[in-house]
Formats: structure tokens, sequence, C-alpha cells
């Protein structure tokens, strides 16, 4: 599995990349590649969108900055920012094997779960209990026994973000011909205040919260300094790897990624599969992207 982590990609750039990632992989050109990234500003539109989710007009999006697009992943609405780290896994689904080495094909809901088990894991190494909750899809935090019996809770006085579930790792995929995109989103040192422009995922009744805000209302396992994207970065794709059953290959460019292609892309190749051109333009090296 190649892991690549790109740094601050506009969204329709990442869009872009991926298709032409997704066509590369459907060729068998290139491995299973997990991309990490961050996104300025941006909600994004999913088949499963509402349009009473959005509680933000055109003239207050476009005040802060926030863009907003139309895509083919599923699920609702949801926004992505700065310090949250989104991974865009293109992967074959037909290209994994059984105990015994035989090829078989990974399910999509299989494949859905495995992403929430490998931020699962993530969240539980950075000291944050998390779970799913059934019927919902993503990853949330963990309420435990003493603040559910509380009192309080039991009174039914209102719920706050510290004493109820609280999402922390969204997920929305496409396949196409057993091909994924799109993928995850794991708030980490984001400013939580843009949600407010939505109703996350549709579901009104949620807070979100991050591994900062996590930590810093000390309901973390341990004590210590907010860790960096690089770190998370890092232990997403341990987790994957094991969750996935792959070997992580970290890249340090685009470039070596697409010369990994076999056959390699001729240089004056203009096909779907190249690099989209606004990354080669954004840095020559095309290490990080902003």
């Amino acid at each position: 599995m190649n892991v690549l982590h790109l740094g601050l990609v506009d969204y329709e750039t990442a869009l872009k990349l991926q298709q032409s990632l997704v066509e590369l992989r459907k060729q068998d050109r290139i491995a299973d590649t997990l991309l990490l990234l961050e996104h300025p500003p941006v909600i994004t539109l999913g088949r499963n969108y509402k349009p009473e989710n959005l509680r933000a007009s055109a003239e207050e999006l476009a005040a802060r900055g926030v863009q907003i697009f139309e895509c083919n992943r599923g699920g609702d609405i949801t926004f992505h920012g700065p310090g949250q780290l989104v991974g865009y896994p293109i992967f074959n689904l037909r290209a994994f094997t059984d105990e015994h080495g035989n090829r078989k094909t990974l399910g999509a809901v299989d494949f859905v779960r495995r992403m929430e088990e490998a931020l699962i894991r993530t969240c539980g190494d950075l000291g944050i209990p998390t779970e799913r909750i059934k019927g919902l899809t993503g990853v949330w935090t963990t309420v435990d026994s003493q603040q559910a019996n509380s009192p309080r809770r039991r009174g039914g006085a209102e719920k706050n973000s510290a004493d109820q579930q609280a999402k922390i790792a969204a997920i929305g995929v496409h396949i196409s011909r057993a091909v994924t995109s799109h993928g995850f989103a794991l708030n980490v040192s984001n400013d939580l205040d843009y949600f407010n422009l939505i109703i996350p995922c549709g579901i009104p009744d949620k807070p979100v919260t991050s591994i900062e805000k996590e930590i810093r209302e000390k309901r973390a396992l341990r004590e210590g300094e907010i860790p960096t994207m690089q770190e998370v970065a890092h232990a997403i794709a341990r987790n994957f790897g094991r969750v996935f059953k792959k070997q992580t290959l970290w890249l340090e460019s685009l470039e070596d990624l697409f010369a990994s292609a076999n056959p390699p892309l001729p240089a004056n190749q203009d096909t779907p599969a190249r690099p989209p051109r606004e990354l080669e333009e954004l840095h020559e090296d095309r290490t990080f992207l902003a």
C-alpha cells in the first residue's frame, strides 16, 4: 500500500488527482494507495444530501471563505478544513486475499467497517476511546459508565458535548468497478465552529469533536501535548496497514507515485492517468501542496 502525505490541497485539485489514480488502479498499474491531506475550508454534498442540512446562506459561506462542491461519494453533507486529516484510499476491492492466500473481493460494507476500525485504533493509540454507533457510519467518542449513570444524566438534564457521544471521524466513499475513492475525515485540531454552518452528515442531535478537544477536556487516557498532523498521519497509515493486512510504503512525492506506474507514464502522455496539471504547478517537487 502506497502512502502519500500531501499537506494542504484544494478540494477540486484533490478530486482530479483521485480520478487519475482511480484510472491507474483500474488498469492495475499502481498498487493500492492511501492519500493523506488537508483541505482549505470546503463543504461537500454527497449523494444523499438534503438541502435543509445546509444552514448557511451563500453570502455567509462567501464571507467565511468556504467553497461548496457536489460529489459522488455516499453520505449527506460534511465540512473539511485545515487541521482535519482527510484520507482517500484508492483500493481495488477485488485484489484482497483470504487467510489461505486466495484472491477475494472485499465487500463495500466490510471496506467501510475496516476503515472505521483503523480510525478507532488510531484514536485509541492517542488515548481517546471511540466506537461505532449501530445504524450510523463513522467513529464516535465513548461515554463511560460513570457519566452515563450520573444523577444529572438519569434525571434527563440537557446533555452537552462532554457527556454524550460525539462524532470525531466521518466516512463517505465511492466505488467504481471495485476501485474506491473518497474516504474519511478525522478531526485533529480543526476549528469546529465551521460545523455550525451545516447539520453534519444530516444528524442533528449529536455534536462533533476533535482529537485536540478531547485531550484538552481531559477525556483522553493520556496526558500530553496535542499530536501533530504528521504523528496522526503515521498512526493512520500504521493502522490501515494492520487492518487491511498490507505492507505500507511511504512515498516522498507525487512524482514517486506516478513513476511507480507499470508501465511508467510517458512524459508527453495526455490521458486521465496523468497527474492533474494544477498539482504539477503548485510545487516543482510535488511534495507539499497548498
